[in-house]
Order: structure tokens, then sequence, then C-alpha cells
């Protein structure tokens, strides 16, 4: 199918260019400073890593959710989905640094020769099992990404057949367990090992609600850059971004609930093996950025997501999702910073945001969106045969707004 049956908004196209020209001149800085400073290069370029493939993870999940579920919601972002989806080999790549430096980020590839908690976890925390793992999840999670888009091309092209449908919900089925578990185990072995004294059981399960939140928050910003122009000025309604706004309030509510369930767990126990992770982060300067997350990653946006009318007015959405993925990066930041600082005790930790922390994220992110417009411009970016949106094109009131 071609670009002249489906056009291509010029707002995506703009997208396109600005996002690899401000992406290669971030990185291509980052990398003059990666030649006097390596390892903070390293460090930085982890946690922008970090929180941006979990934007082509979170995608996945809600590709899954969405064949399972149904609903316009999803019908209308499933090219969003599927794109950022897309990326994941890419995103392979681009962990490629992460992959060949690990040795010189996480302290468990050169523990001391009297550390026995690293040294019980050897069989587990070393260089060949750690790579192995990485390559194992960015292949399977590729090939989910491959099958759903294959079968969605083949959807276009015949129509949603019994045998299509069905397939659809058995790979949505099976793979969102596994999805689930693959992404705790990423989560584990590319965030908390930083920490390999630490443990959380809940940790990979905040990391995948917020790869969601992002997602959802990445693609509502996207989405509000082309809504007035074809094919999405007749198919999105109201109601599909009223959807979408209480979406973004339930995926935030969801965060908020995980981190204080961890947080309350671990306050309550009081174990000395626990509480340093949050001794290092509620105190000092680290302590301020934390009650920034909680008051404008919780507080703030919940009151304002609270107004039906922010929730089904596009204009008014897009900035409270682009802010809440800001947050989510600030999020990210104030999860990984001590530990990538090299932090591991129980009293405050030396707050020291490098000039690489801010560029990296800036860089990553705008390849990673790059790479996730050129996968959406591919196809077509709304379903075929697809009846979910003819409905909704049928009976909802349009959104001007």
């Amino acid at each position: 199918m071609t670009n002249a049956t489906h056009p291509v908004p010029p707002a995506l196209e703009r997208m396109l260019t600005s996002t690899l020209g401000l992406g290669l001149a971030a990185l291509a800085v980052c990398g003059l400073g990666a030649l006097s400073s390596p390892d903070q290069f390293l460090r930085s370029y982890l946690f922008a890593f970090f929180f941006w493939v979990s934007v082509p993870i979170g995608s996945l999940g809600l590709l899954m959710l969405q064949h399972l579920t149904g609903g316009r919601w999803g019908a209308l972002l499933r090219r969003f989905f599927e794109a950022w989806s897309r990326t994941l080999p890419a995103a392979f790549v681009l962990f490629l640094p992460v992959l060949l430096g690990y040795a010189k980020i996480y302290p468990w590839a050169h523990p001391p020769a009297d550390d026995k908690i690293i040294a019980h976890k050897a069989l587990y925390l070393n260089g060949t099992a750690w790579a192995g793992r990485a390559i194992f999840f960015f292949a399977l999670w590729s090939l989910f990404a491959w099958l759903f888009s294959k079968w969605s091309a083949e959807q276009d092209r015949d129509g949603l057949t019994p045998g299509l449908s069905s397939r659809f919900q058995a790979l949505a089925g099976g793979g969102l367990v596994t999805l689930v578990l693959t992404v705790t185990f990423a989560s584990i072995d590319w965030g908390m090992s930083l920490n390999p004294h630490w443990f959380s059981t809940i940790y990979g399960v905040i990391y995948l609600v917020g790869a969601v939140l992002a997602t959802m928050a990445v693609c509502i910003v996207v989405l509000s850059r082309m809504a007035h122009e074809e094919p999405f000025l007749h198919v999105m309604r109201k109601d599909t971004v009223h959807d979408l706004g209480k979406l973004l309030f339930a995926f935030n509510m969801l965060w908020a609930y995980m981190n204080l369930s961890q947080f309350l767990i671990i306050w309550s126990g009081n174990l000395p093996e626990e509480i340093p992770y949050y001794l290092a982060r509620i105190n000092g300067a680290w302590g301020a950025l934390g009650l920034f997350v909680v008051l404008f990653h919780f507080v703030v946006p919940y009151a304002i997501l609270l107004s039906r009318d922010v929730k089904r007015t596009l204009r008014l959405l897009a900035p409270m999702a682009a802010w809440l993925l800001l947050m989510r990066l600030v999020d990210t930041y104030w999860t990984l910073g001590p530990d990538l600082a090299g932090h591991h005790g129980s009293e405050a930790a030396a707050f020291h945001l490098h000039w690489m922390d801010v560029l990296a994220p800036v860089g990553l992110g705008a390849l990673f969106v790059h790479l996730f417009l050129r996968q959406l411009k591919s196809r077509p970016l709304v379903p075929q045969h697809e009846a979910e949106l003819q409905t909704e094109a049928a009976h909802a009131a349009p959104a001007h707004a």
C-alpha cells in the first residue's frame, strides 16, 4: 500500500527531519564527552537507554492488551504501538555501548574478594549470563513485534478473518505473560543490579507500569501533532480522546500505587538489607527530587486529570501527557541516580547532575522517536477493515478541540 493511497500527515514529515538532526547532534556531543570521561558517558547512556527502551516495551504490552480487550482507543493507536515495537531490533543496536561497557557500570562485574553477597549471586550476575539474557530478551520481543505487524498487514489486505482474530488473541494471551516475566528480569539486570546488595520483588512490575505510562504519554503527544490532518481527521472523536485520557490517568494512578506499596512494605519491615535504598533517596538533594516526583508526577497530574474536560480535549490532554513523559524521565533518574554514582550506603547520597545526564536522554530520545516515525510512515496510519473505527466514525461526535 502506497503513501499516495494512505496519506502521510505533513506534521509527521516535519518531525522525522527534526528528530534525526537533534538525535545525531546530541549523541555526537556525548561522544566527545566520552573521550574525556568514558565512565560518565556509560552511566548517562545507561540511564537514557533504560528510560527510552521502556517505550517500545510498553507499546508491545499495550498492543497485546488491545488485541485481548478490543476498544476504539486501541484500534486508533494500534499502528503507533506496532511502529514502536518494530524499533526493538534497532534498540538492541543502541544497547551495544552498555553491552560492551558493562564492566565499567555494574559493581558485580568486579566485586571485592570479601563480598559474600555478590559472590552468592555470581551464577546469575556474571557477564556471559547477563549478555546472553539481554540478547534473548531483544530477540523474543522482536519476534513478537514482527508477528503482530505481519498479521496486521494481512488484516489490511484481507480483513479480520476468524482465523486471524484467534491468532492475534492466542499470541497476545501467552505473550503478555511472557512479556511481564522477561521485562521483570530485564529491569533487574539493567537497573536493580546496579546495587547488587538490594532487591525488590516488585521492581519489574513498577518498571513495566512506568513503561506503559510513558508509551501512552508519548503516543498522545504524537497523535496531537497529527490530529487535524488525514487520516486522523475523520476517525478521531471526543469519546476516543476521553478513553485515552482515562487510561493516562489510570496508569499514573497504578504507577503511584505500586511505588507506594514498595515503600510501605520496606518501611514497615525496616530490614537493614532493604532500607538503605530509600535512606539514600529521601535525604538531602535526592530527597528534594523525590518530593518533586511525588508532587508533580502524581499529586498535580491527579488533580488536573480529574477534570472531564481535560481528558476529552486533546489540546489540553497533550501537554499533560508531555509533562508526565518528562516526569517519567525524572523518576527514572531518581531511581537509578544514586546507584549509578556508586552510592549504596544508608546516608544521604551526594547529588551531581552531569551535563551528559541531560544530553544523553535528549539524543537517544530523539533517535528513538525518529525510528518510530520511520516505522509509522511505512504503513497505513490507521488499520484497514477495522470495525471499531468504522463504528466510531459513523456514530461519535467529532473532536475538534
